[in-house]
């Protein structure tokens, strides 16, 4: 029995030494230690973190902004919600007051927003007066204000790394100096996750296997048409894989690439621990596994990483672990991970190398001619709606407002004003095809956050042709640099979720005042512009004249790092 509890002891210890987990209740430990030691304890923790306490609806919220500033992301109002629907990732609700706070603790502590070059600054200080002056809620608080300034900043940074020209790499003169080299990963990072073993029991209330079919876009929806198929919102990670693996710029040997792709499938890693009773140990295995293989690698070690490329197909709090938290893994807290670029659909908002991209969508064009078609057919489709809401409320968090959203929606008796389209038990997931004949006749989408600001039902809505109605701007402005454009209100509304809270605003009169040639031209924008570059092509689309989303993405990538690897 003493032996046991040795080595229980000394597992804690190391467990805490590797800051991967924290005992679930310190304050039985605190006997222990001698006074002057927990004094200095204090006084380091007060001299390494801000606690907010934020006033008004957001008084019961705390949040801590530790010295790395990934410690205690959200403040946590509510448990997750296990049944997803939509395109909501479940993790505690948001508080984007909270969000901003904590990236100007970032600014001031490790000016990762100060990178941009003194013009783009400048130009980036007017693009977020002019938010801050018509859209911002709490236009008082200067110490939110400046934050978000700060958010706008780093997003101008991202910006300034697009490409000049909108053309694929088609040739091999495109190639120079753009290489990509691909890491021929032992299968259990990537392959082995989706085995019939692993989908079958994934997630508890279905079969996750039948999403892994025709190389991860899942089973043809033809009632839609040509490309659309029963895509998951989380198989970013396997459809990117295909689409680099069949990149014209896709080298072979080390000295040749710029850019060097790691395939670890790290939200299907985290995804199978989800919704079971596992430990750190268990949820942070294979991640710290790949960190070992990686560290065995020459390009890895001549340049620790900064010219590497994750892909992660789960937004950015599910590896970012909170401290006496059990969801997720703390893969994206590690040491190893902070100088590579990480692709994901949600970014955390402060991080100079986490870039926000597409959800991925159920359209996967194969030629020039499939989005050609399906821009004529959303381009002509009936509107016979102004709005529509597809979601499902939030009992269990009082300062989401889709309660009154819904509310608001289902008070109209003409669903020619409103209709509202219940995606409890997984309504929407199962038949997809329901909720995109719905945005395609309507004018307006309600995207309020879910579990966390960003929604795959945003880019649900682009793609067929309605114009998301947003709520907070962690939802799509400050995630998405290289694929929404930076003035938001060519393609979408913004409504203060706040207003929405305090019942300031009644949202349908709002949208009914929105005249009818604003909405044709916000339509034709997004039809015409937006949406190739929101879907992401099969693995062997044959794309010349549109760049999709991952083109977008990659085009960047090779961009940036070729960039840093040119003397100055």
């Amino acid at each position: 029995m003493a032996a046991s509890q040795s080595l229980k002891q000394k597992k804690i210890s190391r467990e805490t030494n590797n800051n991967l987990s924290v005992s679930p209740s310190p304050y039985r430990f605190l006997y222990r230690i001698p006074a002057a030691f927990l004094l200095l304890m204090i006084l380091f923790a007060w001299s390494s973190s801000t606690t907010v306490i934020l006033s008004g609806s957001y008084a019961h919220h705390v949040c801590i902004s530790s010295r790395k500033l990934i410690s205690n992301l959200y403040c946590l109002s509510a448990g997750t919600s296990g049944n997803n629907e939509n395109g909501d990732s479940s993790i505690p609700a948001s508080s984007t007051t909270a969000i901003l706070h904590m990236v100007k603790e970032t600014k001031d502590q490790n000016g990762a927003a100060a990178t941009s070059s003194k013009r783009d600054a400048n130009a980036t200080s007017n693009t977020a007066s002019v938010f801050i002056n018509k859209y911002m809620y709490n236009k008082d608080d200067e110490e939110l204000m400046a934050a978000v300034q700060a958010v706008e900043e780093q997003l101008q940074e991202f910006r300034s790394w697009r490409r000049s020209n909108s053309s694929t790499p088609s040739s091999s003169s495109t190639c120079d100096e753009r290489g990509i080299f691909v890491y021929d990963l032992p299968s259990r990072f990537n392959k082995d996750l989706m085995n019939i073993d692993e989908c079958s029991s994934m997630v508890p209330w279905m079969n996750f296997c039948e999403y892994f079919t025709n190389e991860a876009m899942g089973e043809p929806i033809s009632r839609l048409g040509k490309g659309w198929y029963r895509t998951h919102q989380y198989s970013l990670e396997p459809i990117f894989h295909a689409r680099v693996l069949k990149h014209p710029c896709r080298v072979y040997d080390v000295n040749e690439a710029s850019l060097f792709y790691v395939p670890y499938y790290g939200g299907l890693d985290i995804l199978r621990w989800h919704f079971k009773n596992s430990t750190f140990d268990v949820k942070d295995m294979l991640s710290l596994e790949l960190m070992r293989w990686l560290q065995l690698q020459q390009p890895w070690v001549k340049n620790s990483g900064k010219d590497h490329l994750f892909v992660l197909g789960k937004i950015s709090w599910d590896f970012r672990r909170l401290k006496r938290q059990k969801w997720g893994t703390r893969f994206l807290e590690l040491d190893q991970m902070q100088n590579p670029l990480k692709l994901l659909i949600e970014r955390q908002p402060w991080h100079v190398n986490d870039i926000g991209v597409p959800h991925p969508t159920h359209f996967h064009p194969h030629s020039d001619n499939d989005i050609v078609e399906w821009r004529s057919k959303i381009s002509q489709s009936d509107r016979t709606s102004l709005i529509s809401f597809a979601g499902g409320a939030r009992p269990g968090a009082p300062d989401n407002i889709r309660s009154s959203l819904i509310k608001q929606c289902t008070s109209v008796a003409d669903e020619r004003i409103c209709r509202f389209h219940n995606c409890v038990s997984g309504g929407c997931d199962q038949r997809p095809e329901s909720l995109i004949e719905l945005f395609m006749e309507s004018e307006f989408c309600l995207q309020p956050p879910g579990d966390s600001p960003t929604r795959k039902s945003v880019f649900d809505s682009l793609i067929s042709g309605c114009i998301p109605v947003l709520f907070d701007p962690f939802t799509a402005y400050y995630q998405y640099p290289w694929h929404l454009p930076e003035d938001h209100r060519r393609y979408s509304v913004y409504i203060a979720k706040e207003e929405v809270r305090d019942m300031k605003v009644d949202v349908v009169e709002r949208l009914m005042k929105v005249s009818l040639e604003e909405r044709k031209e916000m339509r034709r924008y997004i039809v015409h512009e937006l949406m190739p570059r929101l879907v992401y092509g099969e693995p062997n689309s044959e794309l010349d004249k549109f760049e999709d989303a991952f083109s977008v993405s990659i085009n960047n990538v090779l961009d940036r790092v070729v960039k840093l690897n040119s003397p100055s």
